[in-house]
Formats: structure tokens, C-alpha cells, sequence
């Protein structure tokens, strides 16, 4: 039997890369799948296909998860389509990368916005469901810029720590019904946003890797799955880092 069968999750932010590796590899173990996106875009309609073929549930859904009133509706919705839910990971981030005295207001207030808010604003809605069924997992995506720190992303860093505070406190919270919440803190992983980053950069990121090499998105899917899954009964407020063990992680 595949770990996940017979779940449902939604999974924020999945039409590219990392989200996008979480909800196939949830749905190779059996998971259906409640994702979104901004818009729905060729990206969208193509990562439901691709989820459609595992042989489970899949739907996309346009929603703005740093918005209160539409998460609680993309989540109703969800519950409509789907019937149950199980699983959450938050994945949905943004990065406006500057030195803190270029910094603008609007680059902060949307990394916050996008980054920390909409982990508040879809724990909030999933809530009352799990509580009521007294089971559950959230899983919430940071980085190791949010343990560490990181030249030139203040308001990156500061989104990722942010969640990771508020996972430490909804574990205490949630724990009573059965319900954990846990954080992946990925490194220095190969997708869509870091491939604007220099040549030189990534060199310079790499040699400060012990296993000398980026990550995959897979490999923190596979890091979601545990904490998704009945393999992690017993663990709740943990930050599992995904970074090949590097520095300051």
C-alpha cells in the first residue's frame, strides 16, 4: 500500500518547482491533490495533468494565499471537491532580493506578505477541519536564510524565521488533537528561482556545502513526505534542514 493513500492535500505554490515536487511525490504515494498557483496558466493545466496520470485526484485553483478571505474559500472549496483533507504544506514564496539600505518598503511588505502571511492566513482556514477530526499534518517550507541569515535578503530571512517561530507555537497549540506541524528548511536547491542567481554566485554558495553540490527539489519532497506520513508520528515543532549540510544551517 502507498504511504499516502486514501489522503488529501493541499499543497500552495506547487506549479513550479519545490511545490511542484511535493505534490508529485505525494501523489506517486497515493495522495490527492488540491494545489495552486496565481493565475491559471499553461504551468497550472500542465502540473494537473501530470498529477491526473499518477491515478489520483487533482485539482488547481487560482487563489492569493496571503489573502485571509481567499484562502478560506480556496479551502472550502477544496473541501467540497475533495470531501476530506489531511495534509497542508505551505510552500507559496516569493524572494525581492536587496542590500537592507536599498531595501524598499514594498519589497518587505511583499515577502512578508507573500512568505509568512499566507502560512498564518491557510493554517487559519485549515484549522477547524483537522481539529474537528482531531488528525492531521501541516507542513511548513522555510530555509536555512531563515536559521542563518543571508547577505542581501532581510526581508527573505526574516519571512523564513518568521515561520518557523509560528510552527514552534501552532505545534504546542495543535498538538492536543493530534495535529503536527513541522518545518523543511531547504539550502541551496535547483529550480525556476534560483536559476537567475550568477554562475559565480552559485560556485561561491556550493563550496560552502559539505556534500559539494545544490540540492533537488526532490529531495525536499522527500523530506515533506516524512513529515506527511505516518513515519513521522511523533514528531511535531521539528526543522528538518534539506541543505547537504551547509554552513551555519
Amino acid at each position: 500500500m502507498k504511504i499516502l493513500e486514501n489522503k488529501v492535500a493541499i499543497v500552495t505554490g506547487a506549479t513550479r518547482g519545490i511545490g511542484k515536487a511535493i505534490a508529485i511525490r505525494f501523489a506517486q504515494e497515493g495522495c490527492d491533490i488540491a494545489f495552486c498557483g496565481r493565475s491559471r496558466n499553461e504551468k497550472m493545466i500542465a502540473v494537473e495533468q501530470e498529477l491526473l496520470a499518477l491515478g489520483v485526484k487533482a485539482k488547481g485553483y487560482v487563489v492569493d494565499v496571503a489573502d485571509f478571505t481567499a484562502a478560506a474559500a480556496f479551502v472550502a472549496e477544496a473541501m467540497n471537491d475533495f470531501g476530506h483533507l489531511d495534509i497542508l504544506v505551505n510552500n507559496a514564496g516569493i524572494t525581492a532580493d536587496a542590500a537592507l539600505k536599498r531595501m524598499t518598503e514594498e519589497q518587505w511588505d511583499n515577502v512578508i506578505q507573500v512568505n509568512l502571511k499566507s502560512v498564518f492566513c491557510m493554517t487559519k482556514a485549515v484549522q477547524p477541519i483537522l481539529w474537528r477530526q482531531g488528525s492531521g499534518s501541516i507542513v511548513n517550507i522555510s530555509s536555512v536564510v531563515g536559521i542563518a541569515g543571508n547577505y542581501n535578503q532581510a526581508n527573505y530571512a526574516a519571512s523564513k524565521a518568521g515561520i518557523i517561530g509560528f510552527t514552534k507555537a501552532a505545534a504546542k497549540e495543535f498538538g492536543a488533537r493530534n495535529i503536527r506541524v513541522n518545518v523543511v528548511a531547504p539550502g541551496f536547491i535547483v529550480t525556476e528561482m534560483t536559476g537567475e542567481i550568477p554562475e559565480q554566485l552559485k560556485e561561491i554558495w556550493q563550496s560552502r556545502i559539505p556534500l559539494h553540490r545544490s540540492g533537488t527539489p526532490q529531495e525536499v519532497a522527500n523530506a515533506c513526505l516524512f513529515f506527511a506520513s505516518d513515519m513521522s508520528t511523533y514528531s511535531t515543532g521539528a526543522v528538518l534542514p534539506v541543505c547537504g549540510g551547509m554552513e551555519d544551517a
